[in-house]
């Protein structure tokens, strides 16, 4: 499905206030993990109250160990001190990468900023090499946008 076509039932999901914070961005993680081929694992990573870490709050796609990460490791780390986006085509050459899965071939972190402080990010890996556009990088922006609004 093209991200285009993604956007309205984003915002749908994001404007229910019936459902707390955490159930709506899950359901976002979930709405582009299934209709996004190359999406395989979809997250959203906060800083964890004043520590220098993240932590996981919601995702969609296989659980994973890595629940807490702290500033400066793997790429979601790395996102959370550089407050730059970080598209990574092939993890195997990447250093500094903290392998979740040995189907992961590559990843995108997007930071998420709340009146300019990188608060989190979306993490998105795929199992396909170099799957991760430009079109990609503006639409997952634009989610952050969304999901900064409710926070």
């Amino acid at each position: 499905m093209n991200v285009q076509d993604l956007k309205p039932q984003v915002e749908q999901i994001l404007r229910d206030s019936n459902k707390d914070v955490k159930l709506r961005m899950t359901e976002v993680c979930e709405l582009l993990e299934k209709n996004i081929a190359y999406y395989d694992w979809v997250g959203f990573y906060f800083r964890n109250g004043d520590k220098e870490e993240l932590k996981l709050k919601a995702f969609a796609g296989e659980p994973t160990d890595h629940e807490i990460i702290p500033f400066g490791k793997g790429i979601c780390g790395q996102v959370a001190v550089s407050n730059q986006n970080f598209v990574v085509p092939d993890v195997k050459a990447q250093d500094n990468y903290i392998a979740c899965s040995i189907n992961v071939k590559a990843e995108i972190v997007i930071p998420l900023f709340v009146n300019g402080e990188n608060v989190g990010q979306i993490d998105i890996d795929s199992h396909t090499a170099d799957p991760f556009t430009a079109e990609d990088e503006e639409f997952l922006v634009w989610v952050n946008e969304k999901v900064a609004a409710i926070l």
